[in-house]
């Protein structure tokens, strides 16, 4: 779907932070297609990965610790008035509310449960040109041990209701923004691993799962959950090269 713009409080935009966005522009641009299109000197080397010409999301330098990430941007009308909202919430803001040269205003903050997240107030650059087509996101899923605490917080700051249905023989929570699905949250219990910390993952769509997954490991990528049918299609989970993870699904057919 080709978008124009996007409401306030709706995932708008999903970058990678990487120690090599070369290297990453050079993978992702294997798997999806992206043409990268480095932005101007002011910019830091971020690139704006393309796709039929639309912007479908940026990769740029590592700017913190840690492993390389995908982050989830939340479009809202004023990035100093959300920052404030997150910091009585009970969240983290991680880097106050800038400009980012003419393309908009962004920050960097956290949830109270501690996954990570970005805001941005729009100018020149909307977010993603085209969202839910094959190569472009599709989905934004908070992956939480707390899932009472995240539905009390995203409620607070961005009118979120969390709202509980079956999904596949087991409940599943998805964020609704008035009467539109907006992302979903996924509760970790004690199967998953106590050093993976709460974060947001990032699903791209695709054509065929299975495809991109063999596809992700050619390129250097590895498969940390093999291709695997649940309601909303069929999906995986992949590493890139540097080691950030992010999700593919395929829609059902028919």
């Amino acid at each position: 779907m080709e978008m124009h713009s996007y409401p306030p409080g709706r995932p708008s935009w999903v970058d990678l932070g990487t120690p090599d966005p070369a290297a990453a522009a050079e993978f992702y641009g294997g798997l999806f297609g992206w043409a990268g299109e480095e932005g101007p000197p002011e910019s830091g080397g971020y690139r704006m990965c393309l796709m039929n010409g639309y912007p479908v999301a940026g990769i740029g330098p590592m700017r913190h610790s840690g492993r390389p990430f995908w982050a989830t941007y939340i479009s809202v009308v004023d990035a100093d008035t959300t920052a404030k909202s997150v910091r009585d919430a009970g969240g983290q803001v991680y880097l106050e509310p800038m400009d980012v040269m003419t393309w908009g205003r962004m920050a960097a903050l956290s949830d109270p449960t501690g996954a990570a997240f970005a805001v941005w107030q729009p100018r020149d650059h909307i977010g993603a040109g085209l969202w839910g087509e094959p190569g472009a996101c599709c989905w934004n899923e908070l992956t939480t041990r707390e899932p009472a605490a995240a539905a009390e917080f995203y409620h607070a700051v961005f009118g979120w209701t969390a709202r509980t249905e079956p999904m596949g023989g087991f409940p599943y929570t998805v964020w609704l923004r008035g009467d539109q699905w907006i992302g979903g949250m996924l509760t970790m219990d004690e199967k998953w691993p106590a050093d993976i910390p709460a974060h947001w993952m990032v699903y791209f769509a695709a054509t065929d799962t299975d495809t991109a997954a063999a596809r992700a490991r050619e390129l250097g990528g590895a498969v940390l959950v093999p291709p695997t049918d649940i309601q909303p299609g069929r999906f995986t989970v992949l590493g890139d090269p540097q080691g950030a993870v992010f999700s593919i699904i395929t829609p059902p057919t028919g």
